[in-house]
């Protein structure tokens, strides 16, 4: 058998990066419809989310232990034990909880376009603290960006959607948690490898999520309709512990940029399942500003390729 050239053997690695990414940005995707529907049975954002984590939580306890970490890695450090705890608490728990609460407010389609926003928030916070100076392609990105978001909020506003700007906010929120975990996630990652830091670190999420019901619901709010545990283990398999652990191994892969470009795919899966499960209506504008939004996130991602 001839032996695989080593371009060969990279290509084969980036393209098994991207399509990890990319049935990660799916997977995610589907998240927003089963909130939404588990929403029509009268659950709060605190006790879906308290029950989506007490199902993801025994994959991640699995994941942990299953497999003994490489000798190049070495046991798990207190520095390491702290920087997973505190990725994990901020791009799997802040940011959950704050997409979770906004959307009693705002679309399914609407809510995946604020959090595709991350790499543009990147590109802000690369310039504010790591002094990254913003390139004109960046600055026509960022433009392009926002003037979309505006665009499809403005249309919900017009039409008299309560809470908007709260669910907007909320859902802005996350993805500033989110933009903050993917810039500091590569290092970890790296250097535990994927499946270690997903469990860690959705661990961590899991137990603060736990942590969150008991202390403002009493144990009898987990008696919902049986619809709602339905939709809370289809988001915990499919939307929370699938694509973290695949969206972390595409990283280590190809990296977080190449990663955040993959991703516009997700969006796009959001659109379809939010017309096609939950009948959300796209009018021109909507579709106006979404492409709008696709077409800065583009811009700014291949400008880091």
């Amino acid at each position: 058998m001839p032996a695989v050239q080593p371009n060969e053997a990279s290509h084969t690695h980036a393209m098994t990066g991207s399509l990890l990414v990319a049935l990660a940005a799916i997977g995610s995707s589907g998240k927003a419809i089963l909130v939404k529907l588990a929403y029509l049975h009268q659950v709060d954002a605190v006790t879906l989310l308290a029950l989506r984590m007490a199902f993801a939580l025994p994959f991640f306890l699995l994941m942990g232990v299953s497999g003994k970490p490489a000798s190049a890695q070495g046991k798990l450090s207190r520095a390491d034990a702290a920087a997973v705890s505190g990725l994990g608490l901020l791009g799997y728990y802040l940011a959950s909880f704050l997409d979770f609460w906004g959307l009693e407010y705002i679309s399914a389609g609407l809510e995946r376009l604020i959090l595709f926003l991350y790499p543009t928030l990147v590109v802000i916070f690369s310039f504010l603290f790591l002094g990254r100076p913003v390139r004109l392609k960046e600055m026509a990105a960022l433009m392009l960006s926002y003037s979309g978001i505006g665009l499809v909020f403005h249309r919900q506003v017009s039409v008299g959607q309560p809470g908007m700007l709260l669910g907007a906010s909320l859902v802005f929120g996350s993805t500033v948690a989110y933009a903050a975990f993917l810039m500091g996630c590569h290092r970890v990652i790296q250097k535990l490898g994927p499946r270690r830091f997903t469990a860690y670190g959705m661990t961590a999420a899991c137990l603060a999520c736990l942590a969150q019901f008991a202390l403002t619901h009493p144990l009898s709010a987990l008696k919902v309709q049986p619809p709602v545990y339905a939709f809370a283990l289809g988001m915990a398999v499919f939307s929370t512990v699938l694509p973290s652990l695949l969206l972390s191994m595409g990283i280590q892969r190809i990296g977080a940029g190449r990663a955040s470009l993959i991703s516009s795919i997700g969006p796009v899966a959001t659109l379809g399942l939010a017309y096609a499960v939950l009948g959300e209506v796209m009018g021109w504008d909507q579709l106006l500003g979404s492409l709008l939004v696709l077409a800065g996130v583009l811009v700014v991602s291949l400008g880091k390729n």
